[in-house]
């Protein structure tokens, strides 16, 4: 399993950021897919997951209205289209897939400051 993320960077708040995730090494079109996050000396939060046709979304109440992921099964990749950024959105990214236990990223790092 390879899970590859890029699209992170700084943004002030109220900005915008668009991430991808490449996946590769299992069948992308058969798994759900997650985005969790990780701030600076907190634990790991899920942001949102995505069923294996797109057609079903969940996002956890502090993204909720801001955040959306969404999927193409023919790239391969999953995306999370972040508005309206607060500061403490700021943290790490990973993508994630479940096989028998949550398989991550490297991550992308996501600064949001004035």
């Amino acid at each position: 399993v390879q899970l590859v993320e890029s699209g992170g960077g700084s943004v002030q708040p109220g900005g915008s950021l668009r991430l991808s995730c490449a996946a590769s090494g299992f069948t992308f079109s058969i798994a759900w897919m997650y985005w969790v996050r990780q701030a600076p000396g907190k634990g790991l939060e899920w942001v949102s997951k995505i069923n294996t046709g797109g057609d079903n979304t969940a996002d956890a109440d502090s993204v909720k209205g801001r955040f959306t992921i969404s999927r193409d099964n023919a790239k391969n990749t999953v995306y999370l289209q972040m508005n309206s950024l607060k500061p403490e959105d700021t943290a790490q990214y990973d993508c994630a897939m479940d096989k028998g236990g949550l398989v991550r990223g490297q991550g992308t790092q996501v600064t949001v400051s004035s």
